[in-house]
């Protein structure tokens, strides 16, 4: 069976955002280098939190976009936190938990209790936390509970 495998383009910066993200998520490895006719890498096969990735410093020309993310599911608000922080160094935070890191790479930084919220049976309760995540920047669980709660801000 084939496996697909996310492959990123950096101009030339590929070995920097495996280190940063190492530094972050710290079951990062390298598991093959690429270097090119002068022993600058040119490519890597990484793993980062249990995914494997394949970077390639390609030149400019073709910079990341939010068309797409990388998801990452937190099981509560010290996760959240810790990886929106390592991510927010030289990054951008955007809305609803999006975060753009130095690189250009879009984040989703996501509590996993979020889609419970989100797809609770009482639709009114749902809507509150749909409305109070659509107003934060970076997720805040106890915030988005008290939200569908009906409790105010």
């Amino acid at each position: 069976m084939a496996e697909v495998t996310p492959f990123l383009w950096f101009d030339d910066r590929l070995e920097e955002a495996i280190d940063f993200w190492a530094g972050i998520f710290p079951d990062t490895e390298v598991l093959d280098r690429r270097l090119d006719g002068e022993g600058r890498l040119f490519g890597a096969t990484f793993r980062l939190a249990g995914r494997t990735f394949f970077g390639l410093n390609g030149g400019p020309g073709h910079p990341f976009t939010d068309a797409i993310s990388l998801y990452v599911e937190c099981a509560d608000q010290q996760e959240v936190d810790r990886y929106w922080d390592g991510l927010l160094e030289g990054g951008t935070p955007v809305a609803c938990g999006w975060i753009t890191d130095r690189f250009g790479l879009s984040w989703q930084i996501v509590p996993r209790r979020l889609p419970e919220l989100l797809g609770d049976p009482d639709p009114a309760r749902a809507q509150r936390a749909m409305d109070a995540m659509l107003r934060m920047v970076k997720l805040d669980i106890t915030a988005l509970e008290r939200a569908a709660d009906g409790v105010p801000a």
